[in-house]
């Protein structure tokens, strides 16, 4: 499953965090998570998988899109 721009800035808000925080988690500059955000933008695969990897590192799950829609929310402890 690959994240999508809404899902980022979802998962951002459940932990918190702003586009610094997260470029800093995932060694991705912040031009390029708020491009990708807006939607200008699509990242390599590569970069979405860091994104995806510190996101969940801090504790969010991405929801696949299941006839409800893809989402976030936070992984059970």
């Amino acid at each position: 499953m690959t994240i999508s721009p809404s899902q980022c800035r979802a998962a951002r808000a459940l932990v918190g965090w702003s586009q610094d925080q997260l470029a800093a988690a995932s060694q991705v500059a912040k031009t390029t998570i708020a491009n990708f955000e807006a939607g200008k933008r699509t990242p390599y695969d590569r970069t979405l998988v860091d994104l995806q990897a510190a996101l969940e590192a801090a504790g969010v799950e991405l929801i696949p899109q299941n006839g409800g829609g893809a989402g976030v929310r936070l992984a059970k402890p």
